[in-house]
């Protein structure tokens, strides 16, 4: 389990982080999610005791990270795939990290099998594509068989099969017990893979829950309806008491049109358009949508809004 109680970071007259407090629990792959200066990076990087904090605290399995002995059998992370020696070869760096952690050296050729890199374990790192130095940090993590793990934009450089490839891993990894807590800025990968969300913005934390509640609360639901007659369903609907917004002008007679309401089910729209005879060629509800949540929740943590000059 990682805990985060009150934790700040300042450099200098900037806030970095500001007063965070989030749990991340075992059993569920955790996302975290915000803009880019939010202070994501600088978050992990106290988690593990990379950086110290101004104030506030970082535990994981109930102390800091660096009371642990042989961290790696704690806590495996990947922030950096770059951060590899290119004049080492996959087997030699993770044997590197296997000596110094006290972990069992068969372990090197175990996690270099699950990751796929086995037939590449002889090869220096500096000839590898980022796809493939991803799959070697996300080795290093698994190296010390750890309950708590970390990642920092995992599939940059994947190509479909990796990103299916990692999305599994970690759904496995979190069903096994262990703490997933997963950075990155891919709303589909984060509604494929994550089950709670931790969103910050400008340094503090907008939400902590379930990705499923932070995406309803965050967005108006509402239905699509398609019509030749959606001038006539518009007042119709309007007059029942919902909300239509007109996608562009409504056209002609027999021209189809396209409306979305709100404050009205699927269900009661088909029925008032039977009960006058009003044609419909959609009708299509609208589920939760985790991107416009975001956007709609950390509009005011955007650093450098568009149209705003550097």
């Amino acid at each position: 389990m990682i805990e985060v109680s009150e934790l700040t970071k300042r450099y200098g007259g900037k806030t970095a982080v500001d007063q965070l407090s989030f749990t991340v629990r075992p059993g569920r792959v955790t996302g975290f999610l915000g803009p880019n200066g939010a202070g994501k990076s600088t978050t992990l990087r106290m988690i593990l005791g990379l950086d110290a904090p101004t104030s506030g605290t970082a535990a994981v399995s109930g102390v800091p990270f660096r009371s642990h002995p042989r961290g790696l059998r704690h806590v495996g992370a990947l922030l950096d795939a770059g951060q590899v020696h290119g004049g080492r070869s996959a087997e030699a760096h993770l044997a590197a990290l296997a000596r110094s952690n006290g972990i069992p050296r068969r372990r090197v050729g175990e996690v270099l099998g699950e990751v796929g890199l086995s037939e590449a374990a002889g090869r220096r790192v500096g000839g590898f594509s980022l796809g493939m130095r991803q799959r070697l940090g996300i080795a290093a993590a698994l190296l010390g068989d750890p309950p708590v793990l970390l990642f920092d934009e995992p599939i940059n450089g994947m190509d479909p099969e990796g990103v299916l490839w990692v999305r599994r891993l970690f759904r496995r990894l979190a069903a096994e017990g262990r703490t997933v807590f997963l950075s990155s800025h891919l709303m589909s990968e984060m509604e494929n893979t994550a089950d709670q969300l931790v969103v910050i913005g400008r340094a503090r934390l907008v939400a902590a829950e379930p990705l499923r509640d932070f995406a309803a609360r965050g967005t108006r639901h509402g239905v699509v309806v398609g019509t030749p007659q959606a001038a006539e369903l518009a007042a119709l609907l309007i007059a029942a008491g919902a909300s239509v917004e007109r996608e562009g002008p409504l056209g002609a007679e027999g021209r189809t049109g396209r409306l979305t309401v709100t404050g009205l089910p699927a269900d009661r729209i088909g029925a008032i358009a039977c009960d006058h005879r009003v044609r419909l060629v959609e009708l299509t509800p609208q589920g939760a949508s985790l991107e416009e949540a975001f956007m709609q929740l950390t509009a005011g943590s955007v650093e450098y809004p568009t149209g705003q000059s550097r």
